[in-house]
């Protein structure tokens, strides 16, 4: 019997997952439709759920399911969805469990007054606050970290909405970019730190929030700014004003969306994240060149690097490597062995391409290494005569707790093998990784990024609990990590 298997199995699961994206319009006459196309543009931050909410004559119409964008949205729902305002997400979850009830945007009434929130980030101390607020009466109804904030604006003695969101976030902790919307009002919000990004474009008179800059070029928006860390936005009739109500604290932007998640044609933080990409490939190629004839890419994330590392190193450069785009939900596993089925649904290699040659493969990350493994292997029954496997970004060695589904400490290989460990585990002929400094170069920063995932140097304090179980970690195997 034929095995049903569930998004892409084992190949999906040995990646970083996505996170969230957000998208909200104001002043605009087909708002639940440019809603939707923002968040086609940002489907690569969440394939789990997506929704979206409008408001119309002082009312918020719904509508949320899981799965992809075109899975849920068709011109009969985003009929029932009117209004000149709306907002919208896709989301993976990074806290609460993948259900309908845990899909965004959320709604609530809060003295009277209905209010949606979409949020792409993820709270430390929500257990904390959620149990605050469990002992005070209040009654969570989804497993989701963002419906705490929800229950601290209701909780607010604040009517004027504005106030009692201030207030509210005051009292959380971690990654937030949020867009609220009321019956009257589009708002913004990031975090102190600004860990995830946000930005603010215009069309047609109107305003656009959206997590990244692809969305607006997707619409035929013009970006007009960042929102900054620590400030919220809030948008009305009477235009956008800005609000600074909290203290400023050193910015920790996540710099594994330059690595990872961010779409190659966003702009993130002043810096355009393909021309990043491609600088990542070209310090790789100074700190780790390879004797080999050909450079080739780990689609899709790998290719910008690639690309990088080509150029910088003179070494030619093919697709030795292709990818299909139509895996699916699921699919039928025959029962028969396939060597490697599951990388074969997602990647098929070259042999013409590949036979005979010193191959560099180039990819962004290493998670549990068994996906690595088998590439290598594919790579080489292929004809590669040997393969070289190049990272563009540092060993990972500790989890996101700030809104990005990662692997536990224990399951990411890096966190207690050396770099040779890795290496014979995966069979390559060698291995290296981008250096932390290389990193931050081809970022052009040295500061003002989050890269706890690369260093367990994590910015935002933990509550005591999450606290003492990372040090124990951290403990377990500190030999592995001086290694790398």
């Amino acid at each position: 019997m034929p095995e049903l298997m569930v998004d892409g199995a084992e190949l999906l699961d040995d990646r970083f997952h996505e996170e969230c994206g957000v998208f909200g319009v104001f002043g605009h006459d087909e708002a639940a439709k440019l809603t939707y196309l923002g968040l086609h543009g940002l489907q690569h931050r969440g394939q789990e759920s997506a929704g979206i909410v409008s408001a119309d004559a002082g009312r918020l119409h719904r509508k949320v399911g899981m799965g992809e964008v075109p899975e849920i949205f068709d011109e009969a729902a985003l009929a029932s969805l009117p209004g000149r305002s709306a907002a919208g997400h896709v989301r993976y979850s990074t806290a609460g469990d993948s259900a309908l009830l845990n899909a965004q945007p959320m709604v609530v009434t809060c003295h009277s007054n209905p209010i949606a929130v979409c949020h792409n980030g993820n709270l430390v101390n929500a257990e904390e606050v959620k149990a605050d607020l469990d002992a005070e009466g209040a009654i969570f109804t989804s497993t989701s970290d963002t419906e705490v904030i929800l229950h601290l604006i209701a909780k607010s003695r604040e009517t004027d909405f504005e106030k009692a969101l201030t207030e509210a976030l005051a009292r959380v902790k971690g990654a937030f970019s949020l867009v609220f919307l009321t019956k009257d009002r589009l708002v913004g919000a990031r975090d102190p730190r600004g860990f995830r990004p946000l930005s603010i474009g215009r069309i047609d008179g109107a305003w656009v929030l959206t997590s990244e800059t692809c969305a607006l070029d997707l619409v035929g928006a013009e970006f007009v700014r960042d929102v900054e860390p620590g400030e919220i936005v809030s948008i009305g009739e009477d235009g956008i004003r800005s609000l600074r109500p909290y203290p400023q604290q050193a910015h920790a932007s996540c710099v594994f969306e330059y690595v990872y998640f961010a779409r190659p044609d966003s702009w993130l933080w002043g810096r355009n994240v393909s021309r990043v990409r491609k600088r990542l490939g070209m310090e790789l190629a100074r700190e780790a060149p390879a004797a080999a004839d050909l450079v080739v890419p780990i689609p899709d994330s790998g290719l910008y690097a690639a690309l990088g590392y080509s150029e910088e190193s003179k070494l030619p450069i093919d697709w030795g490597l292709v990818r299909s785009h139509y895996i699916g939900r699921t699919f039928i596993e025959p029962s028969q062995a396939i060597r490697h089925f599951g990388v074969k649904l997602k990647l098929s290699a070259v042999r013409e391409v590949l036979k005979g040659k010193r191959v560099v493969l180039i990819d962004d990350s290493i998670v549990r290494g068994t996906t690595s493994r088998k590439i290598v292997s594919m790579v080489r029954e292929a004809g590669a005569r040997e393969v070289h496997l190049r990272i563009s970004c540092p060993p990972t060695v500790g989890p996101c707790y700030y809104g990005v589904d990662t692997p536990s400490h224990s399951e990411l290989i890096a966190s207690s093998h050396s770099v040779e460990e890795i290496r014979k585990h995966i069979a390559a002929d060698s291995l290296a990784y981008l250096s932390h400094d290389g990193m931050m170069r081809a970022v052009a920063a040295k500061e003002g990024f989050c890269s706890a995932c690369y260093t367990n140097k994590y910015p935002v304090e933990f509550p005591k609990q999450q606290a003492d179980q990372l040090l124990l970690l951290q403990t377990l195997a500190p030999e592995a990590s001086k290694r790398h």
